[in-house]
């Protein structure tokens, strides 16, 4: 079957200007750098990286938030890169995104009510009583009671405003939804509540996810497959049992290293790998592999030549000229 999603060498530069009166470019922030990769139907795909690594922003250009400088974003086999305002309307509805922050997502002058409803009018989904009806429905279904209708942003903790969010996403009924670290910033008891939450609605709605995170526990749990990036790049995508159990990339060996284990026993038993150095910076990338600069095992190769990604097993690929 044709993967409801296809992103191919999907590429997002930030323009860096100087000058004031007369301003030219002398530079570009490379957030996202050629990233290809599919996600079937019904399948939750973990795209995970430490901060600054580009996840966030590759998200928001799949969906289109942001206008990609180069690559391919195909929907259901149709082409959204180039897609004007009135070609993307048609879309909206099917893309949708929950985001980190709940609070700076919902409007804090209207009630939740109305900012569930908000979307609903827009696309035309229900008239009259029938939105106000279809809006208690999906305040049940995310697990906020229907007296809460008339209450304010200001007015909830922080996992229900993300339940909030999450319902406001779903009002349009879409296929697929991009989920920005949803419980990032959540405390760690709500966490769980909104992970099973998504899981729950993705089995009820066949829904299809791209879970953007960097607590690796997290993304494990939800997701199907992993990607890890790197500094805008791809270093290796893997079922998200086997790159915890036999991780290739070095840069994905760390973060696995680094995610604790509940035993305390095994956790002493663990040897944790430290990257040297901090993430360069994506205006003057490194040449060659960009992980070169922190990678222990880096060899002179690894300087100059990109590697690329290749399978290495079942769909298992690594970009890594050590393996």
């Amino acid at each position: 079957m044709q993967p409801l999603v296809q992103v191919n060498d999907l590429k997002m530069h930030f323009p860096l200007r100087k000058g004031i009166v007369v301003q030219r470019q002398i530079g570009s922030v490379k957030a996202v750098d050629g990233i290809s990769f599919d996600i079937d139907e019904g399948e939750t795909l973990g795209l995970v990286g430490e901060s600054g690594c580009g996840k966030s922003t590759a998200g928001r250009a799949i969906l289109q938030v942001r206008k990609p400088t180069a690559g391919s974003v195909r929907f259901r086999g149709t082409e959204l890169v180039g897609l004007g305002k009135a070609g993307m309307s048609v879309y909206r509805r099917h893309l949708q995104m929950i985001f980190q922050d709940p609070y700076a997502s919902l409007n804090p002058r209207i009630s939740v009510g109305e900012a569930i409803a908000e979307p609903i009018r827009v696309h035309g989904l229900r008239h009259g009583a029938d939105v106000a009806q279809r809006v208690r429905e999906l305040m049940e279904m995310v697990g906020l009671s229907q007296s809460m209708m008339t209450r304010y942003p200001h007015e909830f903790s922080g996992g229900q405003r993300q339940r909030i969010g999450i319902a406001r996403a779903l009002a349009v009924e879409p296929e697929f939804i991009v989920c920005d670290e949803p419980v990032s910033a959540l405390d760690v008891s709500i966490q769980a509540q909104v992970i099973n939450l998504l899981e729950d609605l993705q089995q009820r709605l066949n829904l299809t996810y791209l879970f953007i995170a960097h607590d690796l526990g997290a993304v494990k749990h939800v997701s199907n497959r992993i990607v890890v990036m790197y500094l805008g790049k791809i270093v290796e995508i893997a079922d998200s049992v086997e790159i915890y159990r036999r991780p290739l990339h070095p840069y994905s060996k760390a973060l696995v290293s680094a995610v604790p284990v509940p035993s305390p026993k095994l956790e002493r038993k663990r040897s944790r790998i430290l990257l040297n150095g901090d993430l360069p910076s994506p205006i003057n990338p490194p040449s060659g592999c960009r992980f070169h600069t922190r990678c222990p095992i880096a060899i002179k190769r690894c300087a100059t030549e990109e590697p690329p990604l290749v399978e290495h097993g079942s769909k298992h690929k690594a970009a890594c000229w050590m393996i």
